[in-house]
């Protein structure tokens, strides 16, 4: 029973890392950039895109306390600026629509001139964006023990798996689900969102004036 607050933490934080990478959103850019494409390229460029994912936010678990470090950033200031970044990604969610923050309509015009879209920019800034990657680093700090942070990576890597499926299966989804169902999906995880972005900025607020509490 003393294990249960640790998973239910970590399942908190790969929830919201499924939100804010919200494959479900990308389904329309990612078949709109794959027009044309041979199914065997639209494959391989899914899989291509999930271990990006993988690796970039498995990087910033590891690596981005430590950079917060070298300049000086206490991660109670990175709370409050992340979960704000974050708000801005949720609040553009709402309206079933992708943040500038995200993926930019000049991106959008580079990445239909360009043969290979699987890292840049399918799998960043557009799944794991800076949105993403302050969430995996606030996470991490909150995961705390090498131990955590293990099973936070590993967690990552699953989430990624489901990226890969979401996108591998893009066209049926996409068919089935129709707009309307991939805006609800993209509203409710803007909401799941939008709740985190404002606990982060509490639990920063509360961190850098000890005496909002009272």
């Amino acid at each position: 029973m003393t294990h249960l607050p640790v998973w239910t933490d970590q399942i908190k934080y790969l929830v919201g890392i499924f939100a804010i990478l919200n494959p479900f959103g990308t389904i329309p850019i990612y078949l709109s950039l794959m027009a044309d494409r041979r199914p065997e390229e639209m494959h391989r460029t899914a899989l291509k895109a999930s271990v990006a994912v993988a690796v970039i936010l498995t990087l910033a678990v590891w690596v981005g306390g430590d950079l917060l470090s070298f300049f000086g950033i206490g991660i109670p200031a990175f709370r409050i600026g992340g979960g704000l970044l974050v708000l801005i990604i949720a609040i553009a969610m709402f309206d079933a629509r992708t943040s500038p923050a995200r993926h930019t309509d000049a991106e959008q015009a580079e990445a239909e001139a360009k043969n290979d879209i699987a890292v840049v920019p399918l799998a960043i800034p557009l799944l794991a964006g800076p949105g993403s990657i302050s969430l995996a680093i606030v996470d991490a700090q909150q995961a705390g023990s090498w131990s955590g942070k293990i099973v936070f990576s590993l967690g990552i890597v699953g989430v990624a798996v489901i990226v890969w499926l979401v996108l591998r299966l893009a066209e049926p989804i996409g068919k089935r689900l129709g707009t309307g169902g991939l805006n609800i999906a993209t509203r409710v995880m803007g909401l799941i969102l939008a709740a985190m972005a404002v606990q982060f900025m509490a639990d920063g607020m509360l961190e850098l004036f000890p005496g909002l509490s009272h």
